[in-house]
């Protein structure tokens, strides 16, 4: 699964460097050297070992993360503890001498199904290690709904967080999908995922770049 994503996802991200994505403020263009982005850690429910993946942007506008595994259930079939899923990313990004980096801009992508009078939520929060300045976010979503769902954070200028320059600290990644039946009858299968079989879903952080 995770091969074809990652061929998936070379693709999609080789279409995304040729038509850069417009940042909400103008800093300095992207740094010419590569960004490099290890995932030094993984944990939780919605992201078992091996089925998350962080692709950069060839012109380093920003990068994607995939997940395989991402689905949280209620109603008929799920199992008791699935009603809520997990993934706590702690990246390790190389950004070239000089520069440094925030996230502007994050786009959440899934698919959803919910009866009616059932209800989901998505949860995002990101942090540089040691240090206290955290951007949160939250989505409410409501049933009857079939089909894809996608939500866009726009981060005002005044709450960058911007990458300490000169030292090595992770950029810890904290997301969160939880469901319930509300007034519906549990009767069906209602789920929300942000799983990645299809790289259009994939969620993808647009980058803002200066100099240090």
């Amino acid at each position: 699964m995770l091969n074809a994503l990652a061929a998936a996802g070379a693709l999609f991200l080789s279409t995304l460097a040729g038509s850069p994505v417009s940042s909400p403020a103008k800093f300095t263009p992207p740094p010419p050297d590569k960004m490099v982005i290890e995932v030094a850690g993984v944990n939780g429910t919605g992201c078992p070992l091996g089925s998350a993946q962080v692709l950069p942007a060839l012109d380093n506008t920003a990068f994607t993360v995939l997940y395989s595994e991402y689905i949280a259930k209620v109603g008929n079939g799920a199992k008791p503890d699935e009603f809520r899923r997990n993934c706590q990313l702690a990246l390790n990004v190389h950004v070239p001498t000089g520069y440094t980096y925030a996230i502007a801009k994050t786009d959440y992508r899934g698919y959803m199904r919910l009866d009616p009078g059932a209800w989901a939520y998505e949860q995002a929060n990101y942090y540089f290690q040691g240090y206290s300045q955290t951007v949160r976010s939250r989505h409410d979503f409501g049933g009857p709904r079939d089909g894809d769902w996608q939500s866009t954070d726009m981060v005002e200028l005044a709450s960058y967080a911007w990458a300490p320059c000169g030292e090595k600290r992770y950029l810890n990644i904290n997301t969160e999908l939880r469901i319930g039946n509300g007034s519906a009858s549990g009767a069906n299968l209602s789920m929300i995922t942000m799983d990645s079989t299809d790289t259009n879903l994939a969620t993808i952080y647009h980058l803002a770049w200066k100099k240090c």
